[in-house]
């Protein structure tokens, strides 16, 4: 066995002849090919990638994000493609998956929701491993209304200001009362005002104020 041969290589061949993919042991005789990409491909078609890194991309969560309606997420089967697929959860807060069913996601973080899947998926299959990927949050919106000038919903995939909101609402109209704006939130069940006056912030007084948005937030510029 020629010396020089890498170990990864070796244990790459050593497992293709377990399982079939190669039929006489004198291919470790032979020496290391200048690629291994002939091998590879067919060993990782055997062991499966449902959970390899490309397929596992997703969008960057933000900080304490939970899944909600309209959130696009892939739920991945180690070895287990047709369990494996995106879905979109629907507006009740429930996904549905083969075999499984429905399970509700709403309101949960994907760790938590790919515990729930594998306890259920534990009914039909032996150890199931299962990978949530978020690839799009649709659940998190912002809402700025009144004198700017494209009034609406804005989707919160990241850290947001009050500021950073009306630049992407394309600035202020030329009669809004800047020095008044208002952001409503909604805390423990009961709606809370916050005050704004952009000319403060625009000249860097009074930066508290410029507060970090979250979900379902609304700014009103009268």
């Amino acid at each position: 066995m020629a010396s020089h041969m890498k170990p990864t290589y070796l244990a790459a061949a050593a497992f293709a002849l377990a399982v079939g993919l190669i039929g006489a042991p004198s291919v470790l005789a032979q020496e290391q090919p200048a690629s291994a990409e002939v091998l590879y491909p067919r060993i990782e078609s055997i062991v499966g990638t449902s959970g390899a890194t490309a397929i596992e991309t997703g969008v960057s969560l933000p900080p304490g994000y939970v899944i909600g309606p309209e959130d696009v997420l892939g739920v991945l089967f180690w070895r287990d493609e047709d369990m494996s697929g995106d879905t979109t959860v629907r507006p009740d807060g429930m996904i549905t998956l083969p075999l499984v069913g429905d399970i509700r996601a709403a309101g949960i973080s994907p760790e938590g929701l790919k515990a729930i899947i594998e306890k259920e998926a534990a009914r039909y299959l032996t150890e199931p491993t299962v990978t949530v990927v978020v690839r799009e949050i649709n659940s998190r919106h912002v809402y700025i209304t009144g004198e700017v000038a494209t009034s609406g919903e804005y989707p919160l995939t990241g850290p947001l200001s009050v500021m950073q909101l009306i630049a992407l609402a394309g600035g202020l109209n030329e009669y809004a009362e800047k020095n008044d704006i208002t952001i409503m939130r909604l805390e423990n069940g009961q709606q809370r005002a916050y005050k704004f006056r952009y000319s403060d912030v625009a000249r860097g007084k009074a930066l508290g104020q410029n507060i970090q948005l979250r979900p379902g937030d609304t700014v009103i510029v009268p």
